[in-house]
């Protein structure tokens, strides 16, 4: 026997004012704990911004996938806008100048293949219902990675400006001085990703796990389902992060006065 969505989370008034508590708690902890970077970014402005942008967006979307999973030109214009706003979002966190769209480069490199190749087995069928979620969860995946991968690398060019220069004084290719700095900072990007996987089942039951329970799929499947769902998102952030220090080193991805050293 599953349980059913609406008991496991009731929509009614006692939701709507726990949300709204719960964001007021995040923001004000943000804004007394000086949580800001610099007086030029206001973090609790961002974080109260953010949840009402997620519920206008939802509430958006639960009309329009409706849509988007009973029509073909529906489900290409709603994946094309997935990734379209996560270049964008990605872009927008690494730099201010043109640079910004070559970031469409580590989120389709991992996500395009795989999806490709779940159609071409058929494992997955070419259906919204099932499409919009996966593709989904690995376009966020890789979002997530390629902007803490860029942000670290970037933060750690201009830090050790000295070592680049000094490594290309003993010889090193531009290119080669930069990843020897880049690399190993961006390689940090994959550890949440290791650890959800690590303890998936122990710490955390995942959305598709406890989805496909709900809706009444039996425990093997559902882990089946979950398994690869983790599995994939590795293999994409993995792409994506190698895709981003690939483009900082070569100077294609940089931040306003960046310049080749």
């Amino acid at each position: 026997m599953t349980l059913s969505a609406r008991s496991l989370l009731p929509v009614n008034l006692t939701l709507g004012v726990l949300l709204v508590v719960l964001l007021a708690v995040a923001a004000g902890v943000a804004h007394w704990s000086g949580l800001s970077p610099n007086p030029s970014v206001n973090r609790p402005r961002e974080i109260v911004v953010a949840g009402v942008r997620a519920a206008a967006q939802l509430a958006a979307v639960s009309v329009i996938i409706t849509w988007a999973v009973t029509n073909v030109a529906g489900l290409a214009a709603f994946l094309v806008v997935m990734f379209g706003v996560a270049v964008r979002t990605a872009g927008r966190r690494l730099t201010s100048n043109r640079t910004w769209w070559l970031t469409a480069a580590p989120v389709a490199a991992g996500v395009v293949p795989t999806v490709a190749a779940l159609l071409l087995t058929g494992l997955v069928p070419a259906k919204g219902l099932v499409l919009i979620p996966i593709s989904g969860i690995l376009i966020g995946g890789a979002l997530t990675v390629t902007v803490l991968a860029g942000r670290r690398a970037l933060d750690e060019l201009e830090l050790r400006r000295g070592e680049v220069e000094a490594a290309m004084a003993l010889g090193l290719l531009d290119r080669d001085a930069r990843m020897e700095i880049a690399r190993p900072a961006a390689s940090d990007a994959l550890l949440p990703g290791l650890d959800q996987t690590r303890t998936v089942g122990l710490v955390t039951l995942p959305g598709a796990f406890v989805g496909m329970l709900l809706g009444g799929a039996s425990p093997l499947m559902a882990g089946a389902v979950q398994l690869f769902v983790l599995i994939a998102l590795m293999a994409v952030q993995a792409i994506a992060v190698a895709v981003t220090v690939e483009l900082i080193a070569r100077h294609r991805l940089f931040r306003p006065g960046a310049h080749a050293t």
